[in-house]
């Protein structure tokens, strides 16, 4: 199971619960979540431009648990291929080049229309929205990830959440097929 890989987007990773949802996962062994130091300076930047309460020393910290829980997820050797790539945005380039040297199957990103699934191809590659994604894993091994949301869910302190908070949280992060299939167990997370 843990062979299938997936590069996670900065702007997947903004999200608190989405990006510990997906740390979970892959901590799991359900697939292997990659990132990049760029990637993480994206997400760690615009929560500090967009939350002032948080500051960076917190972030810094964040950044250090996720390499920590995911030890091999920080992808290294991938800049030589940035300036040969071509995507609607040039900036996104770092996160395709990403992809490819991690010989990842897919990009979760919210911006699937900002990798063209013809540029994707050749690579073997494609994007899929975070719920999308979620809903893939699930379908693959449902057992696990009960699991994993439920251990993620126990953790939680501030706020503890009871199922029903839990699950109103993950339609407000925009994963609302996951969240409907999660109704169905909600016995057991």
């Amino acid at each position: 199971m843990d062979s299938f890989t997936a590069v996670v987007d900065s702007c997947v990773f903004y999200s608190a619960p989405l990006r510990d949802i997906l740390l979970e996962l892959s901590g799991e062994g359900i697939f292997r979540a990659r990132w990049t130091d760029q990637i993480h300076d994206e997400w760690t930047r615009n929560v500090l431009d967009n939350n002032s309460h948080i500051k960076p020393g917190q972030l810094a910290r964040t950044r250090q648990l996720m390499d920590q829980a995911v030890p091999d997820g920080l992808v290294l050797g991938y800049e030589h291929l940035i300036d040969s790539l071509i995507l609607p945005d040039k900036n996104d380039r770092h996160v395709l080049a990403a992809a490819i040297v991690a010989r990842a199957a897919v990009i979760v990103t919210f911006n699937t229309k900002d990798f063209p699934e013809h540029t994707l191809k050749p690579y073997g590659l494609k994007t899929q929205h975070p719920d999308d994604f979620l809903i893939s894993q699930f379908d693959l091994a449902r057992g696990p990830v009960c699991r994993a949301i439920k251990r993620l869910r126990s953790r939680l302190k501030n706020p503890p959440m009871n199922v029903v908070e839990y699950l109103s949280n993950l339609r407000q992060q925009q994963l609302l097929q996951f969240e409907q299939r999660l109704q169905l167990f909600k016995n057991v997370i």
